[in-house]
């Protein structure tokens, strides 16, 4: 028989733990909402400044710029991964994790020498366990990264590009493509390839195609750059490598927040149905032992009368 007051405790304590996830899932959908109008909000930007720079492209210049240049060799290679502080996330450290030791196995045969940096305390936490070396470790970046601070990073990427210290720079982190879809991804931003008309995510529907589809006539006929194209392109590009990071930041804060928002709801769920299936077991272990009492009571009174 099971036991009334063991299962009555811990019947107890799931409906405290379900108070919890279901307050963490509260918590998740409000942050969310927030990263995901900052995200949007820059997204925005990161597509015109990509098309600014492909515009440069089309209008018959010759694009060139430090950070634009291809590697004949890859010496030193470089690794950014984009964890979070806390856990409470399903698998959204441990994709990121594995994507990022694999794309660090891949290089590493090609490299002479390699270097990780991580943001965020559970990444650092599964790296230092595996014994992986730490060059660069972040724990400042919430679910709110502000553009200061990863532009002081982004500016030190670069100087560190364009001055021969590195020749690849690969960002492992989790594109956010909507509610209901992130993707792990490891993207290469440096070097920083040039935009085509067929990168820019369609946000405009068809006719955000057609305008991408003669972006290109309409820079060399409509644009007149003023002092000069190639002053204008060494203000632009790293602009939009800068943006372009700080999204890759955007995007893993709101991927984080659904994935917590999710693990916390299926933990609410899965909270709730042991707390039934407690309770019914509970109901019958207290009738047995009710019964059980009765019977005891019938057979004493008739012990007596006998």
């Amino acid at each position: 028989m099971a036991n009334i007051r063991e299962l009555d405790k811990r019947r107890k304590s799931i409906r405290n733990i379900r108070k919890i996830t279901r307050t963490m899932e509260l918590i998740a959908t409000a942050r969310f909402k927030k990263a995901m109008d900052r995200a949007s909000a820059a997204n925005d930007y990161t597509q015109r400044i990509t098309a600014i720079v492909r515009d440069l492209a089309a209008a018959g210049l010759e694009v060139s710029h430090p950070l634009l240049a291809e590697r004949p060799e890859i010496k030193s290679s470089t690794i950014l991964m984009l964890t979070s502080n806390r856990g409470l996330c399903g698998g959204y450290n441990g994709s990121v994790i594995r994507a990022a030791v694999q794309r660090r196995n891949e290089l590493s045969d090609s490299s002479d020498s390699f270097r990780f940096e991580i943001s965020g305390k559970r990444g650092i936490a599964a790296m230092k366990f595996r014994n992986v070396a730490i060059d660069q470790m972040y724990t400042n970046f919430e679910d709110q990264p502000a553009f200061g601070e990863v532009a002081k990073i982004a500016d030190r990427l670069m100087e560190e590009f364009t001055t021969g210290r590195m020749d690849r720079l690969d960002v492992a982190y989790t594109r956010f493509v909507s509610v209901s879809k992130q993707i792990t991804t490891v993207e290469t931003l440096l070097p920083f390839s040039q935009p085509k008309p067929e990168d820019e995510p369609l946000a405009g529907g068809a006719a955000g195609a057609a305008s991408g589809s003669t972006s290109g006539h309409v820079a060399k006929n409509d644009y007149e750059f003023l002092p000069s194209a190639e002053s204008i392109l060494e203000e632009v590009v790293p602009a939009s490598f800068r943006v372009k990071l700080f999204k890759c930041f955007l995007d893993a804060a709101v991927s984080e927040q659904i994935a917590r928002m999710v693990a916390m709801k299926s933990a609410t769920e899965n909270a709730g149905d042991i707390i039934k299936q407690l309770s019914t077991t509970f109901n019958r272990a207290r009738q047995s032992k009710i019964t059980q009492e009765i019977m005891e009571i019938i057979g004493g009174v008739e012990a007596l009368e006998a």
